[in-house]
């Protein structure tokens, strides 16, 4: 087995897909108006609509509506990541922050209220953790 992606579904797929884009620097790829995938070395980040849903079951996934799924990326540096992001964050959950496990994290919310954690290793045991 091997984990692929994740998907959020979305009221608002053009408007979630440009804050991505903009938070990751990675451009989506459209298969249609209501799914698009932002694709890493390691994972997918998938935007579908709620016009999906039905496609799966009816009413099985619902907008702006997650509480316990926090989306994680590996950056080089979230220190600067954090400067980058003041002009289109608006909902920082904590500044750059070194938690206990060893990596330097910046936790914030996307338009719909996902929690994204943008991540830096800092201690050898993380740096190598991470280390291909």
């Amino acid at each position: 087995m091997n984990f692929v992606s994740i998907r959020i579904i979305t009221a608002d797929v053009a408007r979630l897909v440009d804050f991505y884009e903009r938070a990751t620097g990675i451009t989506a790829s459209w298969s249609t108006e209501d799914f698009a995938e932002l694709n890493t070395p390691s994972a997918t980040l998938a935007i579908a609509g709620t016009r999906t849903v039905p496609l799966f079951a009816p009413n099985s996934a619902h907008p702006a509506d997650n509480h316990s799924v926090i989306i994680e990326f590996l950056v080089d540096n979230v220190d600067t990541i954090h400067q980058n992001l003041t002009n289109s964050v608006t909902d920082f959950v904590n500044e750059p922050t070194t938690m206990p496990w060893g990596n330097r994290s910046l936790l914030f919310r996307d338009p719909d209220g996902n929690l994204i954690n943008f991540f830096t290793p800092v201690t050898p045991a993380a740096i190598q953790k991470f280390t291909h």
